[in-house]
């Protein structure tokens, strides 16, 4: 897997905007669309029907999915990085239907640290997302 983000646009963010000041749940939104396009480029190749793309690509995005790659990414993780992955949990808030609370607020909590890498440092970003173990393409 590329360590780099040629398909992703650069992040835009205001200046005068500090990141701080950026809800948690803001950056979550954010990190979803990051990560769900990072999963599809992960399994664009080789070629397939739309609903095998789907299929592959709605395994990793799921809540369960994503609580397992916070997990793995843990110890590689910074003070400042644990501190988003808290400010994520606490902003999941709400009764998630399909999911327990715990395995919500962790995928919740990658989301915010991803959301909040791609607005402050793309490469350590592509270095964490190059870290998860995704299942082989079919």
């Amino acid at each position: 897997m590329q360590s780099e983000f040629p398909l992703l646009l650069p992040p835009v963010i205001l200046p005068d905007t500090p990141i701080q000041q950026v809800a948690p749940a803001a950056l979550a939104y954010l990190g979803d669309a990051v990560y769900e396009l990072y999963i599809r480029r992960a399994y664009l190749m080789p070629p397939k029907r739309l609903q095998a793309y789907h299929n592959q690509v709605v395994a990793q995005v799921r809540a369960e999915r994503q609580a397992d790659h916070l997990r793995s990414l843990l110890p590689l993780l910074t003070e400042p990085e644990l501190e988003i992955l808290k400010r994520g949990r606490n902003a999941a808030t709400g009764h998630p239907k399909r999911v327990e609370l715990n395995v919500y607020q962790q995928a919740t909590s990658l989301e915010t640290l991803i959301g909040y890498l791609y607005l402050t440092d793309l490469q350590r970003l592509a270095h964490l997302l190059a870290q998860l173990e995704l299942e082989p393409s079919a």
